[in-house]
Order: structure tokens, then sequence, then C-alpha cells
């Protein structure tokens, strides 16, 4: 493809299609990790609280590669960067699939984590340098569109793959899709040199002019609540089904086939929504009904499927819905001249903000002697109260 900008219709479009890909398997990848809990608690004969390293160890190695990224990331053609860092994604993503034993799949997950999480910053840098300003939410919309076809289609098809062929079927089918995907992406994407050609900022003073200010810490506060709200009880989401409500392994797809199918409408929704109504009541009235579904599935009884399935979507339409009024906000809450540092710094922390939620919900959660997960309820009202904190913060954020 051609480096000359504006792209083509059609050229543009394509150059979505694949970013959108490389997007979705990096999602996947994270996210097929949960549903495998049961499984992986069995076969590597480990506690929920080292489950919850595997999960969070992926997130924290995601946040420390993205903070040293952040400071020379710019000095290279953004197409052979995006292409180094997919690649390393794959490695780490066969690795997985390798992994022998827990320790190994350790290692393989912060590979995996480190690479992803740096891809995940580099394509919004892509996107920002390739598309005008007139069409980006519409590209954002695409990319993002990710999340929800990873929810409804990746992890029912991966589990699938686990059920009958092992845990480690996924990671492989991931592994070769990363293959593919990578081998599309060097053919698409444009070289992408013009920041190369311009004056750069000192970085030491442009991190101090980012976090010297009460108001940006109040954004990243925002962040960090509400990223912990929702993965203080994701991890667990589907070892406590399991054990706990007594959904069998072959019916957790349908939990992310129905709860993604629900997010896929719901987001777009509350996105449109958020704008008429504005930003903090949008947010501030999703927050309030997010609490329910979280107290209810942690504290979940033995039910029917059907009463499982309406929980566990109601959880997700509603932890997820609250990121899109909430993450508006935070961009809003910064100057354009800072906002590429501010992300930056804003990812890593939503990063370790994950794996810390994940490690204290290990730390709390055991296991009983029946094999049900105990305390998880206790983790839903801690996780309650972020969002009881979230809403203070969003109402004292300022716009920049």
């Amino acid at each position: 493809m051609a480096s000359r900008f504006p792209l083509a219709a059609a050229q543009e479009k394509i150059l979505l299609y694949v970013l959108a890909a490389i997007q979705f398997t990096h999602i996947l990848d994270f996210m097929i990790v949960m549903p495998l809990g049961p499984r992986l608690m069995e076969i590597f004969r480990i506690t929920p609280a080292q489950f919850g390293l595997i999960v969070s160890t992926y997130t924290f190695s995601a946040g420390l590669f993205g903070l040293i990224a952040a400071w020379f990331l710019d000095r290279f053609d953004r197409k052979w960067a995006l292409l180094w860092l997919y690649g390393g994604f794959g490695i780490g993503t066969l690795a997985c699939a390798l992994a022998p034993n827990y320790h190994f799949l350790m290692a393989a997950r912060f590979l995996a984590g480190g690479f992803g999480g740096v891809s995940s910053a580099t394509i919004l840098a892509v996107i920002g340098d390739a598309i005008p300003p007139q069409r980006r939410g519409q590209a954002m919309g695409t990319l993002f569109s990710s999340f929800s076809l990873a929810s409804i289609a990746g992890v029912p098809a991966g589990l699938f793959l686990a059920n009958h062929l092992g845990w480690h079927a996924p990671f492989y089918l991931l592994a070769g899709l990363s293959a593919l995907i990578l081998i599309m992406a060097s053919r698409v994407l444009p070289s992408m040199r013009d920041h190369l050609a311009k004056e750069k900022s000192k970085p030491w003073a442009d991190m101090r002019e980012v976090i010297g200010r009460a108001n940006h810490w109040r954004a990243f506060g925002l962040t960090i609540v509400m990223t912990m709200a929702g993965f203080l009880i994701i991890p667990y989401l589907s070892p406590s089904l399991v054990a706990n409500v007594g959904i069998s392994n072959d019916h957790l797809p349908l939990i992310y086939l129905f709860g993604g199918g629900a997010t896929f409408f719901s987001m777009r929704w509350i996105g449109r929504v958020s704008d008429r109504l504005g930003l903090l009541r949008v947010f501030t009235v999703v927050s309030i009904v997010a609490m329910f579904p979280i107290l209810i599935i942690s504290r979940l009884p033995p039910v029917p499927l059907w009463v499982a399935l309406c929980t566990s979507t109601c959880f997700m339409v509603f932890t997820s819905g609250r990121f899109i009024p909430g993450m508006a906000m935070v961009t809003n809450s910064v100057e354009a001249r800072h906002r590429g540092s501010f992300m930056s710094l804003n990812s890593a922390l939503q990063q370790f903000a994950s794996g810390a939620a994940s490690l204290i919900a290990g730390a709390i959660i055991t296991l009983g002697a029946d094999g049900r997960l105990e305390h998880y309820g206790t983790v839903g009202l801690i996780g309650a109260g972020c969002i009881v904190v979230s809403i203070f913060l969003a109402k004292n954020l300022k716009s920049a």
C-alpha cells in the first residue's frame, strides 16, 4: 500500500479491518484464559490465588511494557513498530499453547501480555495518523467492535475447542490466526514516518506537566476504580458459575455468547444516549444500575441456567457500559497537547489496576472443602464500593 495520506476509501476500510483483526486476537487471548479457569485450576492443581496470578500477570506485563514503550515508541515507523510488536505477541501466544506447567504458562502470559498491550496502544496511534478527524469516531467504533466479536464468537469457539481438544487448542488457533494476520498486515499497513520529522519535546518535561495536575489524578483515579470494579469479579466469573452455581463447562460458552451479543448492541446505544443526555448523567445512572448485578452474581446460589444467563448478561452490559461515558470524560479532562502522554500513562494504570484487582480477589477468595469458591460475595461488596468511589470522582472531574 502506498504511504500517501489521506488513504483512498477502500484502502482505509481494509486498514481498519486489519487493525480490528489484530485487536480481536489480543482481546481474545486475554479473555479466553478466564473461562478456562476451572480446567487450569484442576489440571495444574493450583489455588484461586494462583489462577488470579495467571490473569494479572498478563495485565501487569501490558502495563509495564506500556510505561517503557511510551518513552521511545514514537522514534520508529509505526508500521514496523506494530509488526514487530504483533510478532512478539504471536510468539507469546504460541508459548502459551506449548506450556507444560504452571510456571511456563505464567512466563508465556507475561510475554504475550507485554507485546499485546503495546500493540493495542500502537493501533490507536496508527488510526490517529492514518484516519482524518472527521472519520475517526467511526474508525474507533470499527476497532472496538472487536471486543463484542471476541465475546460473541471467539470465546465460545475457544471453549468448544478446549472442551473437545484440550485447553491448549485455543492458543494454537490464536497463534496460527496471528501469523496469518501478521502477513496480511505487512502488506496492508502503510509506512508512517511523518511523526519522525517533527521536533520532539523533552519527554521528562512533558511527563512532569501531565502528572502535576490534580484534575489529571482524578481522571487517573476514575480509570483505576472503574477498572477494578469489574476486574474484581470478571476473572472468577466462570469458576464461580461452575463451582457455586452448578453451570457445566459445556454451557459456559452461552454465558459469553449472550453477554457479548447484548453488549454489541448496548454499547452503541449507551454511546448515543451519552451524547444526547450528558456523559456524567449517563455514567452515574449506568454505574448505579451496575452495582446490582455485581452484588447478585457474586452471591448467586445454584439456579437454573436461564437465571444465570440473565444475571451474567446484565453484569456484562452494565459493567462494560460504564466505560463509554467514563472514558469519554477521562479523555476530555486533558488538553490535546498532552493527550498522547496522558493516555499512554492512563492505559498503563488501567492495566495495573486490572492486575491488582485480580490479585486482591485471589487473596480473598478461597476454595472450600466442597469445591465451592468462598468469600466471592465479599469481593462483590468491594466492587460495588469501587463504583461508589467512581461516581464521586466523575462528579469532581473537570473538562480541559
